[in-house]
């Protein structure tokens, strides 16, 4: 009786453990760069996409201020990441995160994996027309973490041979790209930086008119069909945390990778798809000139 009695209890836990599989929640850190609400519009059917795709599993997409992606990395409240390349390298080399693919990007019928940063001012503003002509004005970045929005415009002023922080009236970092765009428009300061395809995307919303503004440092990439300032740097990666199992990483990647364009995930999302993750060795060599990210002094 005794033996049976444990036997009941054994099956009991077994189903109570194999109930708690079926319900295990996968989350996924995205990077808000553009808010919570907007992160969340943006990548909240990839996270059904994959649940669809994975039995046992709901993935939980959670969205991250510049300044909770460390710490959610860091403290494992989170089991994959979506990040900025730059923000990547940083956890890849402290944290010891592992990229498992890579954002195509979809913008203007071109499939792209790479993306740049874009320094601009308005149309009507003549005294501004080259990066010196930015010295001594005010200048507007989104976040000293953001890749596309500070740290790309930061390396092509250092190579210029000018340094922002002691050259510029002012550097301030509006915390969106979208703020960084309606200050220079507002003329709140006199030049910002964003992340490529930010004023085509805000001009294609009827938010803003391409016209009112003027690229500096205007830099041309065979096949790249929005406006840049900078070289060319991977797109986005999603990586594991260390601690995620290896066998997650490949169901996810795997179900990443048969995204197709026609897919409610990539349409919300405005890509075409994912790949293996690209080699973001660039990337860490810009952090390592600039002394930022996982080579801050």
């Amino acid at each position: 009786m005794k033996k049976l009695f444990n036997l009941v209890i054994a099956v009991i836990v077994l189903g109570l453990a194999n109930s708690s599989f079926a319900a295990d929640i996968v989350k996924i850190g995205v990077l808000a760069k553009r808010g919570p609400e907007k992160a969340m519009k943006k990548w909240g059917a990839t996270g059904e996409y994959l649940t669809a795709k994975m039995p046992g599993k709901t993935v939980e997409i959670v969205p991250l201020g510049f300044d909770m992606v460390m710490p959610a990395i860091k403290n494992g409240e989170v089991d994959f990441f979506l990040v900025n390349s730059s923000m990547y390298v940083t956890a890849h080399k402290k944290y010891g995160a592992q990229a498992i693919a890579t954002i195509i990007n979809s913008r203007q019928g071109e499939a792209l994996m790479s993306f740049g940063g874009v320094i601009f001012t308005r149309s009507d503003n003549t005294a501004i027309n080259s990066l010196a002509d930015i010295k001594g004005k005010n200048f507007m970045a989104v976040k000293k973490s953001s890749f596309g929005g500070w740290q790309m415009a930061l390396k092509e002023f250092l190579d210029a041979g000018i340094n922002p922080y002691t050259d510029f009236a002012s550097v301030k970092f509006g915390g969106s790209h979208d703020k960084v765009v309606m200050a220079v428009r507002d003329k709140l300061v006199d030049a910002g930086t964003v992340r490529t395809d930010t004023l085509e995307r805000m001009a294609a919303a009827g938010t803003i008119s391409m016209a009112d503004f003027k690229i500096i440092h205007k830099q041309t990439h065979e096949g790249f069909p929005f406006v840049c300032s900078t070289k060319l740097y991977p797109e986005w990666p999603l990586a594991k945390i260390a601690s995620t199992p290896d066998e997650l990483a490949q169901e996810v990647a795997s179900a990443l990778k048969k995204i197709k364009p026609r897919d409610k995930a990539a349409k919300d999302a405005k890509i075409a798809g994912w790949t293996d993750p690209l080699d973001y060795y660039g990337v860490e060599e810009l952090q390592k000139e600039l002394k930022i990210g996982a080579y801050a002094l």
